[in-house]
């Protein structure tokens, strides 16, 4: 079951979902709008699973970023979000789709329990400037079916997650290099 915007600013104020900050301007009827943050990880060479990921750490100018196609970048979620109580969808939107900008395809699934800010996978297809803060995608949230089973309670690698993560796979590669 999916929360209707009206049930997300229920539970936010209830405390079962975390956004921070939120804005209930941000709503939509089944989602929230979420911005990008003020920083981009753009990946260098050729990448390897059994290795990490070398890359830049900028910060985008209040004047804009051009993302160029053929080029990994890895941002940032403006906003905290979670729950214990609901998993969650992050999706680009129409509006980033239509300039041809790619956001978190690979994985949109958040956990319960897990609350961060999303590191996104970016690829555009063709130049297009981004800016700090503009609204990049649509939060979704979801009511489990089942037993609760908390993110934080698994162990996971990516559980002390801050910012802006690269991948690492290359922890389970046997021969991978750290």
């Amino acid at each position: 079951m999916i929360l209707t915007g009206p049930a997300i600013a229920a539970a936010h104020a209830a405390g079962e979902i975390i956004i921070d900050p939120y804005d209930p301007d941000r709503l939509s009827p089944n989602a929230y709008d979420w911005r990008l943050g003020n920083d981009l990880r753009i990946c260098h060479g050729d990448l390897d699973a059994a290795a990490p990921t070398s890359s830049t750490e900028i910060s985008i100018p209040r004047t804009g970023f051009v993302l160029e196609p053929g080029v990994l970048y890895l941002g940032v979620t403006h906003e905290k979000t979670g729950s214990e109580t609901y998993a969650q969808l992050l999706n680009g939107d129409r509006a980033t789709g239509t300039l041809g900008i790619w956001v978190h395809v690979s994985a949109p699934l958040g956990h319960q329990g897990h609350a961060i800010r999303w590191t996104l996978e970016i690829r555009a297809s063709q130049p297009v400037r981004i800016y700090p803060g503009m609204t990049f995608g649509k939060l979704v949230f979801l009511q489990p079916l089942g037993a609760a089973a908390s993110y934080q309670q698994h162990g996971l690698k990516y559980t002390a997650s801050q910012g802006i993560e690269t991948s690492r796979l290359y922890e389970e590669i046997s021969g991978g290099r750290p």
